[in-house]
């Protein structure tokens, strides 16, 4: 199960680099992405990874809302800020799964 979770990670993040560079997101590659995010958080986050993962996720979701900041720079801002948008796309919701089942965990004990 846990090659099945980095290869939707790995999926993922080439899906969000060629986009970002080649193509206009469309909703057929958001449903991709998001499919892929949710894998990633059911199979790919192990409980002593979730601290890590969920910090990770929230400085690249900041970074992503200030994107606008990417398309400022001169000739490939605007293709760095589709990029990290994508690859945001494929984080938040494994970040949503993560967090949904560390609170679970939590409120278990």
């Amino acid at each position: 199960m846990g090659n099945i979770g980095s290869w939707a990670f790995i999926i993922g993040l080439i899906i969000a680099i060629l986009v970002g560079l080649f193509a206009e997101v469309s909703g057929i590659i958001v449903t991709i992405l998001v499919i892929l995010g949710l894998i990633v958080g059911f199979l790919n986050i192990s409980d002593k990874e979730v601290n890590k993962f969920l910090v990770a996720a929230i400085a690249l979701v900041l970074s992503g809302l200030a994107g606008d900041f990417l398309s400022t720079v001169p000739a490939v801002g605007h293709l760095l800020e589709r990029i990290v948008d994508n690859f945001v796309i494929l984080v938040a919701p494994a970040a949503i799964v993560v967090s949904i089942k560390s609170i679970y965990n939590l409120a278990k004990d």
